[in-house]
């Protein structure tokens, strides 16, 4: 028996020398100073990883929106890797408890696997995660440790290196580029992902980008795993991780039990940190628990871990006494020993190999914790999912068969289908989403209006900033109608299929299949049309002829400075057909823009940055400076000669204080205390009779973030009604904007200067007023 025994423990020992160390692979250890990895050798050494042992499987998921693959390594025991079709069929019938008697999920608890998916530098400046996950791949194909056998016994670990390829080799390529200069360590002066940079990870509802569906569709849909530990970095000067539990509020549709266990999994991982001698470790802070545009398997059966690591300059090591750290970190301060940050870290040299460090620790913490509390999670899984299919108020949400805009009623159901949500269909037309299914959380949680608390620093005093936004209600987002019910749905209803994604329709009057609706609706009066093919576009009033409209010349504002507002609208005209130029600072300086563009769009900006953009130095000199002078001289000569100029957001004010736009945003100056509006949906009453509102109701619902609003003496488009101008969200000091416009049509000279209060493409998500910037760009 011993031989045997130490027979076994050669064959191991055989086994973990022939996989391939990360530093062999890549010439150099990981985590060390001022190196970074390029994507292609990270794929290429997980590839080694799965030749070298049956330990671990490799696949292609998906491709990200540059058309880099995006992978995703399962790794777990050899015996269990034998049998994963079976692992994933009994993960597929606790995920949902119609398929499994109590009996039968006994039975199957105690057979299958905790499922983790830890996701990785979905930012691409937080650097560290990719090069952890290189690491911890090899430690859990050749660490005998009883902790790991643990782990590889009880857990099916899916990880994806990095949710955002292109990124990983963006950031890369910058600072190699700039290594040893005075912009070391910098982040790059374009957004790390093609169309929405950072906000890559806020599309966990809205589903716009490929990298987002390919791991919804390929992982969570398909794996549903009970933990899924997404990795990320914070700023410099704060803790040196961030671990759940999270801040107030947590959604209300999220499970208790799920937010019971992010405490557990989230202090059991701290616990390990401290254990192994790492200061600088929080909890309970910074970070609440709201939008599920962050997250999307606490609303599908399973819990989330978040780690934030204090970030380094890239790869560059940073030097930091302690009284460098802030003190007024949310929650806690960095500087103090508090209940949530016990040992707080007393400076020196941080590198990324430290971040590398906490996060090895995290990891192993995370699936130990998921291997030794196997059956408890399993059988929670089992039963967060049975709690769902219970519920009984509302009923269902039923969204009408008679609806003003089809098209958007369409795109709105087939983001929940997406999402996992069954959706049947009546014998009038109508949809009927029955809360009695797994997923019901989810579909609630968009389908209702928020009402996010009112918290304070303290009493009486400002607002507790929510970490992102405080809206998430798809029905305002697309203007579609739906009502909750508290009745039982009865009566003959077939599951709709909406797994084909229709977003046009063809008009059999032009005799051709090219061409498609703008905003698929009836614009008022008018139907306006696209030429798939050429780009033309068409419109005719109800019985009229078609008559052609000229193709908009469009140009798209793009700043030195990355601005994510500046991709989603490049997403936005994109996916709705419209040809765009990007116009940088010295194609707009050079004048005589009338003769190129018949409109220019300046997306959500500060006017700092679009006057000045980066400041010399900050940069190399290739990137600094803004339109300047010139610039604004351009712009005037353009709309005084019939040019149009579209302003969103905060790049409003450009054109009131460099324009001669004659429009008083009476929000300039007013501390939050008094009027305070972070992500929120507020209602706005429209000017039917202008062109801009065609195709939509007299009343909508905006995005209100940062934005203004504005006393005009006339142009005004949208203006907020008088009282109750909360839609969903969180809104302080509504009497501020009572009356007060949204959307403005100014008249410069001969042309047009159209200032929306708010950010009417925002992430994807404000679907209804999409129609607002087409009508204005096809007037």
């Amino acid at each position: 028996m011993v031989k045997l025994w130490a027979a076994a423990l050669v064959l191991a020992g055989l086994a973990a020398a022939a996989v391939p160390t990360p530093a062999a692979h890549f010439g150099h250890g990981i985590g060390v100073d001022k190196v970074l990895l390029d994507w292609d050798q990270v794929v290429s050494y997980f590839y080694a990883l799965e030749k070298s042992s049956d330990r671990i499987r490799v696949r292609e998921i998906g491709k990200s929106a540059e058309g880099r693959p995006l992978i995703a390594a399962t790794i777990a025991s050899p015996e269990t890797m034998r049998k994963l079709d079976r692992y994933l069929a009994i993960q597929q019938r606790l995920a949902d408890p119609r398929r499994a008697t109590p009996l039968e999920a006994e039975r199957f608890i105690g057979e299958g696997k905790t499922v983790v998916l830890i996701t990785c530098s979905i930012h691409a400046t937080e650097v560290a995660s990719t090069h952890t996950a290189v690491e911890f791949a090899y430690r859990m194909l050749t660490d005998d440790s009883t902790r790991f056998q643990a782990i590889r016994a009880g857990t099916i670990l899916i990880l994806v290196p990095s949710l955002n390829p292109d990124g990983v080799d963006i950031v890369t390529r910058w600072y190699r580029k700039t290594l040893g200069t005075p912009f070391e360590g910098t982040s790059p002066p374009e957004l790390y992902q093609k169309y929405v940079g950072h906000d890559n990870n806020r599309d966990w509802y809205i589903f716009s980008q490929p990298e987002t569906r390919a791991v919804i569709s390929q992982l969570h849909n398909v794996w549903h795993p009970e933990i899924v530990y997404d990795v990320h970095q914070q700023g410099s000067t704060g803790s040196r991780i961030f671990i759940p539990p999270w801040l107030d509020p947590i959604e209300p549709n999220v499970d208790a039990i799920l937010a019971q266990e992010m405490n557990m999994i989230g202090t059991s991982i701290a616990t390990d940190l401290t254990s192994a001698g790492k200061s600088g470790v929080a909890i309970s802070a910074s970070y609440d628990f709201w939008t599920p545009s962050r997250h999307y398997q606490a609303f599908h059966g399973g819990l989330r871990i978040l780690t934030e690591s204090a970030s380094v300059r890239l790869a560059t090591p940073l030097s930091l006494t302690s009284g460098q750290l802030d003190q007024d970190a949310l929650g806690y301060n960095a500087q103090q020993r508090s209940w949530n940050h016990l040992e707080p870290w007393r400076g020196g040299t941080w590198r990324l190999r430290d971040i590398v460090d906490y996060q090895l620790i995290a990891f192993e913490s995370c699936l130990y914790q998921a291997a030794i509390h196997r059956e408890d999670m399993l059988r929670n899984f089992y039963k967060v999912g049975q709690r769902a299919i219970a519920r009984t108020s509302p009923a269902a949400f039923v969204i009408p068969a008679e609806q003003r805009d089809p098209g958007a009623t369409r795109r709105m159901l087939e983001t929940l289908a997406f999402g996992a949500v069954e959706i049947e269909r009546a014998p009038d037309g109508s949809h009927i989403i029955r809360m009695q299914q797994p997923y019901s959380s989810y579909a609630k949680a968009l389908l209702e209006r928020q009402r996010y608390p009112d918290l304070r620093m303290y009493p009486g005093g400002p607002p507790k900033r929510p970490y992102d936004v405080t809206a998430h209600t798809l029905p305002l987002l697309f203007g579609v109608d739906v009502n909750a019910v508290d009745r039982p749905i009865g009566g003959p209803l077939v599951r709709a299929d909406f797994s084909k994604h229709q977003t046009t329709a063809t008009l059999s009057a032009l005799d051709t299949d090219s061409w498609v609706t703008v905003n698929q609706m009836w614009r008022k009066s008018l139907e306006v049309w696209r030429d798939a093919n050429t780009g033309d576009f068409a419109e005719r009033g109800r019985g009229a002829s078609w008559k052609l409209l000229a193709r908009p010349r469009i140009g798209l504002y793009q700043s030195f400075v990355p601005n994510m507002d500046e991709g989603w609208t490049r997403w936005l005209l994109e996916n709705f057909g419209f040809a765009y130029t990007r116009t940088k600072n010295p194609d707009i300086q050079a004048g005589n823009l009338r003769s190129r563009f018949d409109v220019l769009v300046f997306p959500d900006q500060s006017p700092e940055e679009i006057v000045a953009g980066y400041p010399k130095g900050k940069m190399p000199e290739e990137f600094c400076g803004g339109l300047g002078d010139a610039g604004a001289k351009a712009l005037l000569a353009f709309v005084q000669a019939g040019g149009k100029l579209l302003f969103f957001n905060r790049s409003t004010a450009y054109a009131t204080q460099n324009l001669g736009v004659k429009a008083d945003n009476i929000l300039a100056s007013v501390p939050s205390q008094e009027f305070y509006s972070p992500g929120s949906l507020l209602k706005v009453k429209l000017d039917t009779r202008s062109r801009l509102t065609l195709g939509l109701p007299s009343e909508i619902s905006i995005w209100s973030e940062a934005s203004p609003a504005f006393a005009v003496a006339d142009g005004s488009i949208a203006q907020y009604p008088e009282r109750d101008l909360l839609a969903s969200g969180w809104l302080l000091g509504e009497k501020m904007i009572a009356s007060r416009s949204a959307l403005v049509d100014a008249r410069v000279g001969a042309g047009h200067v159209i200032l929306f209060g708010m950010r009417p493409q925002y992430r994807a998500q404000s679907y209804q007023t999409f129609k607002l910037v087409f009508n204005a760009l096809i007037e």
